[in-house]
């Protein structure tokens, strides 16, 4: 089965950009979508941005869009560069894999990383 392990996250400035990667492993060719979500305590674990496997077409929450951009390898590594972060930034950060059509919510995606934490210190 497809594996996947989150790496990157850590204690960062207001303003800081920060690179998050997503290592995949396992039958690679059966995803569809790569998807980064992300967690804050006390909140719903939110939509942030997916990624086509077969075109790399890229869908980026509105609330995220112009700092945050998910990218990929053709192993379905995938990366989230995050720009100008802030303190409402801070929250656990998931990645997510699917092999069905849709991809922008938590029930859409059957494989899921262990998160990685990001601090945005103020």
């Amino acid at each position: 089965q497809v594996l996947l392990v989150e790496s990157g996250g850590r204690l960062v400035q207001t303003g800081d950009s920060l690179k998050l990667t997503c290592a995949a492993s396992g039958p690679t060719f059966t995803i569809t979508y790569m998807g980064w979500f992300r967690q804050a305590p006390g909140k719903d674990r939110e939509f942030l941005a997916a990624i086509r496997t077969r075109d790399s077409t890229t869908f980026t929450a509105p609330f995220v869009k112009g700092r945050f951009t998910i990218s990929r390898d053709s192993s379905a590594n995938t990366w989230l560069q995050m720009n100008n972060l802030s303190p409402e930034d801070t929250a656990a950060y998931y990645c997510a894999a699917t092999s069905g059509n849709y991809y922008y919510a938590q029930s859409h995606y059957n494989i899921w990383g262990q998160g990685t934490q990001v601090t945005v210190a103020s």
